[in-house]
């Protein structure tokens, strides 16, 4: 045999054992693809610790700030204004620290991450799922942090653990529904920035303007009904009711109306702005 004759075979031996012979393993189901880009969200905390500023520190500050600002004047003494108070800060923060999904969204298709993560065999949504995951779990600590503060100035909610866990899983339904309007918000502005403009830009009177801080009942007629119709104002409505024994149906249910109206519209249209070409 020539050299010629053996070199095909030479060839083809190399080549085999350069490639694997493994089976190839199987494709991740979208549980699996979602929690895995969860924990990607969640270890990003972990090298930039700044990132949970917005869910200790600032809650921290708007409860001290505002319950003895507030409290003398409003409701006699702070500890008395605190028992209202709570809840509704509690609706106000983790509602406004949702619009982080969509800035956490938009750095991504700056860096070109966005566009690597899209050409993955995996399930479609499981980028976007998985950065939502990891959101409630920051609306949850977010919700703790403002809980126990509360609980060490003095708030005490008749409606004891149970009507405390009803009205934070509640917030958190609320929050993931609000979640998927600032990813569309984010896979549209150019800058992480814009995205924050835009959504501080809707936050700001939508949590300002309802019932978080004062009763309705002592404004003007024709701000009564902006505030009364306010998704803020249900929300912060049915957490006061769980959380202090009693359960406010219509506000409950408005809630929920609200989030699945916010899914419905807003999870279709993420998902044609996900799959067009950017």
């Amino acid at each position: 045999m020539t050299a010629i004759d053996t070199e095909p075979v030479l060839a083809e031996a190399t080549l085999r054992s350069a490639l694997s012979t493994r089976t190839r393993p199987s494709r991740a189901t979208a549980l699996a693809a979602s929690l895995a880009f969860g924990w990607r969200a969640m270890l990003k905390i972990k090298h930039v610790p700044m990132q949970l500023f917005d869910v200790t520190a600032f809650p921290i500050m708007f409860v001290l700030l505002f319950t003895y600002l507030f409290g003398g004047a409003l409701a006699g003494s702070p500890r008395e204004y605190l028992q209202r108070l709570l809840p509704g800060i509690l609706a106000m923060n983790i509602t406004m620290i949702t619009m982080y999904t969509g800035m956490a969204l938009n750095t991504d298709i700056s860096k070109g991450v966005f566009d690597r993560f899209r050409s993955l065999p995996i399930w479609r949504p499981a980028v976007l799922v998985g950065m939502l995951l990891a959101d409630v779990v920051r609306y949850a600590l977010a919700s703790l942090v403002i809980i126990t503060v509360g609980l060490i100035l003095g708030f005490r909610p008749d409606g004891g653990p149970l009507g405390v866990v009803a009205g934070v899983a509640l917030l958190l339904v609320f929050s993931f529904s609000v979640s998927w309007a600032w990813i569309v918000i984010g896979l549209r502005m150019p800058t992480p920035e814009a995205v924050m403009q835009m959504s501080m830009t809707v936050l700001f009177p939508l949590t300002f303007a309802s019932n978080v801080f004062v009763d309705p009942a002592t404004m003007p007629g024709w701000v009564q009904g902006v505030v009364k119709a306010n998704p803020i104002t249900h929300l912060a409505s049915a957490t006061r009711g769980f959380m202090h024994g009693g359960f406010d149906g219509s506000a409950t249910m408005w809630v929920l109306v609200w989030s699945a109206g916010l899914v419905l519209v807003f999870a279709p249209l993420t998902m044609k702005l996900y799959n067009a070409e950017r």
